[in-house]
């Protein structure tokens, strides 16, 4: 099957601690995370593309401006969650796939680093 992809990377700093088995990690300590989201569609539109790399960067910066310089636990979202990379890189997925899935996108990956050798992703593809 084809498949067009577009993405764009974005950074924030924030810190977090996480509850249960994770030794140091309980304590509040920080990351400058990075953040990378790929879109994905079957075809293009007559310009040539499918999805706005410029809307995209734009739409992440707004989903990531709230996070930065923030204890991650305090966020009102993610209060309620370990704020695990993976459950970082779902709470970005859900802030964007509304506003992406209206617009033709069929599927989504976030991918969150918290530091240049760990990551975790949530993705989803979407009913057409």
């Amino acid at each position: 099957m084809r498949k067009f992809e577009v993405g764009i990377t974005g950074e924030f700093e924030s810190a977090h601690s996480l509850s249960g088995d994770f030794g140091a990690a309980t304590r509040l300590h920080g990351h400058t995370y990075r953040v990378e989201v790929r879109a994905e569609a079957r075809d293009i539109d007559s310009t040539g593309t499918f999805y706005d790399i410029g809307r995209l960067r734009a739409e992440l910066s707004a989903v990531l401006e709230p996070l930065h310089y923030r204890n991650l636990n305090e966020v009102a979202e993610l209060a309620e969650t370990n704020t695990t990379a993976e459950a970082v890189a779902r709470y970005i997925f859900k802030k964007l796939a509304s506003s992406v899935r209206r617009s033709g996108v069929e599927g989504l990956k976030v991918t969150v680093w918290e530091s240049s050798s760990s990551f975790a992703s949530y993705q989803e593809s979407f009913d057409p």
